[in-house]
């Protein structure tokens, strides 16, 4: 990145980053601070490892398409000659470039910010306004990172709604047995202006993490260890029109999506 005349400032996992809105939106605001004009996403799978660039979008967003210029290699050493390459001649503005990664942390008063708008409880008027409940890979649902995590990057649109039809089913099916109030499938983006007037003040939002991390960004005493270190999934509510986050009375999380939504759905009952 150096020799192609980056000056790279921080490097995060891009699981930790992506946890929720809240957790991308400290993010931004660091990196706001620290005057970052560039996003450098790192995607490795099995078969290729690959590199994509865009500018940062000043917001929770990060970026404001997926639409950024990339090459691959079949490992790092190749992708990182191919990035060189591709910047030859070009020389960082800035004299002092750390010629060492650093990991650094965003402040404990911007994680703060976020944990205050996770509420412990169950959210109320729930049978008076509709939840929307976006669908994977549709432009419905928030966070244009997640596009380039390792298990993401690069499926078919035709896989990606194949996924979402049978991932409709199966939610369906949970809700008829535990959710007895309305609900509106979203597939489209929408401005929250234009939600509300649908009459959907709720959305249900889902995360994926490790067990700690997602337990820590949301202001909760982390699960350490090997429990901890498993990767689950979240549920929680989003009020739209005071920006609140409700994650319920009880921590629901599963490794199984399926069984932590029911177990969530169960739980707003209590």
């Amino acid at each position: 990145m150096v020799e192609a005349g980056g000056d790279p400032v921080g490097y995060f996992e891009l699981e930790q980053v992506a946890l929720s809105d809240a957790r991308q939106a400290d993010f931004a605001r660091a990196f706001a601070t620290r005057q970052v004009k560039n996003v450098i996403l790192v995607t490795r799978k099995r078969e290729n490892l690959s590199i994509h660039v865009g500018p940062f979008s000043g917001d929770g967003r990060m970026i404001a398409s997926t639409s950024l210029y990339g090459i691959a290699g079949k490992d790092w050493a190749e992708a990182g000659a191919l990035l060189a390459a591709a910047g030859k001649g070009t020389r960082s503005r800035n004299l002092l470039v750390i010629d060492v990664p650093e990991f650094p942390q965003i402040s404990s008063q911007e994680v703060a910010q976020s944990e205050q708008r996770f509420l412990p409880r169950n959210p109320l008027n729930l049978e008076v306004f509709k939840l929307g409940i976006p669908l994977e890979g549709s432009s419905a649902e928030t966070g244009l990172l997640s596009y380039f995590r390792y298990d993401l990057l690069g499926k078919s649109q035709e896989a990606i709604l194949a996924e979402q039809a049978a991932q409709k089913s199966q939610i369906q099916s949970i809700f008829e047995n535990l959710y007895p109030h309305q609900i509106e499938w979203l597939t489209e983006a929408k401005t929250d202006e234009e939600l509300v007037g649908d009459r959907v003040q709720f959305l249900l939002v889902k995360v994926e993490g490790r067990q700690a991390d997602l337990m820590q960004s949301m202001g909760l005493e982390p699960i350490v260890g090997e429990e901890g270190a498993k990767t689950v999934v979240k549920y929680y509510i989003k009020l739209i029109v005071r920006d609140e986050l409700y994650i319920g009375p009880e921590w629901d999380a599963d490794t199984d999506w399926q069984r932590a939504l029911a177990n969530f759905l169960t739980n707003l009952k209590k």
